[in-house]
């Protein structure tokens, strides 16, 4: 792992706000995960995530634990239920994903709900430029990164039981529609590209409608890489999972290329040959090969979605600074990055009405 990761990268003491009873949850797991031996031993991650994680280590085996926050949350938020059945559904494929093992929705055991998975062992990398790796390693993560996500895609979600886990039509118009209320609700500046966005988007969604499996997150900091491999062994942090448009999934990714490093730890000016990592046109290319696609109609309509999409949600965390309850210097900064995100994803409208 990069020195720039350490800060979200390994375990740490249980934070007193998130202590949880562990002779119970040691008993539950005797009954509820075959194999399971204790004594149990407890760490949390350091990561960001949202909903709680823990590294459980037993003398023969290492799990993962994710729950529910303490405290009153919004009914749909956190639904870490939704992360298991995803998880345990494309167990199924060949997709990467950890094992889920076991859900617990009563809450009498920890508190909150919680599920427990396969512990996978390989390195979160942060900075896409991979600056520890080979050319030939470099090329391998994003190769596997491709090939995770096409995977995915192609993945019949219907044959696994994952029908109702979304709504199969409109998804765009539908994600537009929510990230304008709730850029709107959290609105603290007037950042005038962003009005221009939400007006221009839903007057040019493109005609024809897909359904997969959407990660809705897939970033190089949401995969285990292998040590040895350097390949994708588990796609992670499936709290935005649902139905959706895969071309949608998919450009939200490749966002990666068109952000500079210092704007969201993006490829955007790199000289990506002298790296031996694939370009844009390239990676996409790898794509439309694995999933049987010709090409990719309407690129840059994707590219502004996604960065307007971004935006929106950076915009949310500003919105959380000012109004108190998010304060600290991480927040501060990414949710000054609303505004120059919305100006790019104004730039890749501006692509389409100038082409």
């Amino acid at each position: 792992m990069t020195d720039s990761s350490a800060q979200f990268s390994g375990t740490m003491e249980v934070q007193e706000t998130h202590k949880l009873d562990e002779a119970a949850l040691e008993a539950y797991l005797k009954v509820n995960i075959e194999g399971f031996e204790g004594p149990l031993e407890v760490r949390q991650f350091k990561g960001g995530q949202s909903n709680p994680s823990y590294f459980l280590v037993t003398p023969k085996q290492k799990y993962v634990l994710r729950k529910k926050p303490p405290g009153k949350l919004l009914p749909s938020a956190h639904a870490v239920d939704r992360e298991y059945k995803v998880i345990k559904a494309l167990g199924q494929t060949d997709v990467p994903v950890p094992k889920a093992y076991t859900l617990c929705e009563d809450e009498s055991i920890i508190g909150t709900i919680f599920y427990v998975m396969e512990f996978v062992d390989g390195d979160v990398e942060w900075d896409p430029a991979l600056p520890h790796f080979t050319n030939e390693q470099r090329f391998a993560a994003f190769n596997s990164m491709n090939s995770a996500l096409a995977k995915l895609h192609m993945a019949d979600y219907k044959a696994i039981g994952l029908e109702d886990f979304g709504k199969p039509t409109d998804y765009l118009a539908r994600q537009i529609n929510r990230w304008t209320k709730q850029y709107k609700a959290s609105e603290t500046e007037t950042i005038e590209e962003m009005n221009r966005l939400m007006e221009w988007l839903p007057e040019n969604i493109p005609a024809g409608d897909e359904t997969s499996v959407v990660h809705g997150d897939f970033r190089l900091d949401n995969a285990i890489i292998d040590r040895d491999s350097k390949e994708v062994i588990a796609m992670l942090d499936w709290e935005l999972s649902t139905l959706g448009h895969p071309l949608a999934d998919f450009s939200y990714h490749c966002m990666t290329w068109r952000l500079e490093p210092e704007l969201f730890r993006g490829l955007g000016g790199l000289d990506l040959k002298s790296l031996g990592i694939p370009t844009e046109e390239e990676y996409v290319r790898m794509y439309c090969e694995r999933t049987g696609r010709e090409g990719i109609e309407n690129w840059d309509f994707y590219m502004a979605y996604n960065m307007f999409r971004l935006s929106a949600i950076l915009q949310g965390i500003m919105g959380r600074v000012v109004d108190g309850t998010a304060s600290s210097a991480h927040a501060v900064e990414m949710g000054k990055k609303a505004k120059p995100l919305a100006k790019k994803g104004w730039q890749q409208v501006e692509l389409i009405l100038n082409a």
